[in-house]
């Protein structure tokens, strides 16, 4: 079967950036429904269990590009008290309808913290080494929800 619009792939890969491997793992998602990135779910479509790849995926078609004005200066207060406030450290803050939003503190100058709503891999070129594990229909269920199910979860 090939990973096409509602079929559940399932996927090993590693992701560098410049280079450098920053992420691996394991993956099942509702391909054709933006549960991963552009990119990666356009180099995925019409793949088959076994396949083995390389893809490379710009800004454009993964977390776009930085975006200067997403880079702020907040006061201390901002954070509850017994948070530990130090460049690196990443938290969430609440838009105005109430969704999180991730931010990273980016530096720190007395009661002032700079922060980062961008994502980490914002402006970034992300080469991916991919395997196909698994490409199977999605379940009446799974379509539903929105979600792979994952069959030894006690939850579904």
């Amino acid at each position: 079967m090939k990973a096409s619009t509602n079929t559940v792939v399932s996927f090993e890969y590693t992701l560098r950036v410049d280079g450098e491997v920053v992420d691996q793992g394991q993956l099942a998602y509702l391909h054709g429904q933006n549960q991963i990135i552009e990119g990666l779910e356009e180099a995925i479509e019409g793949r088959e269990a076994g396949e083995a790849f390389a893809v490379t995926v710009g800004p454009e078609k993964a977390y776009g590009e930085r975006n200067p004005d997403s880079v702020q200066v907040v006061p201390l207060s901002a954070f509850p008290d017994d948070a530990i406030v130090a460049p690196g450290e990443q938290f969430y803050a609440e838009d105005a309808a109430g969704n999180p939003m991730p931010l990273t503190v980016v530096g720190v100058d007395g009661e002032q913290v700079t922060v980062d709503f961008n994502h980490p891999l914002a402006g970034k070129t992300l080469e991916f080494d991919v395997k196909i594990r698994e490409v199977r229909e999605a379940t009446p269920e799974e379509l539903a929800h929105g979600h792979v199910h994952d069959p030894d979860s006690p939850a579904h």
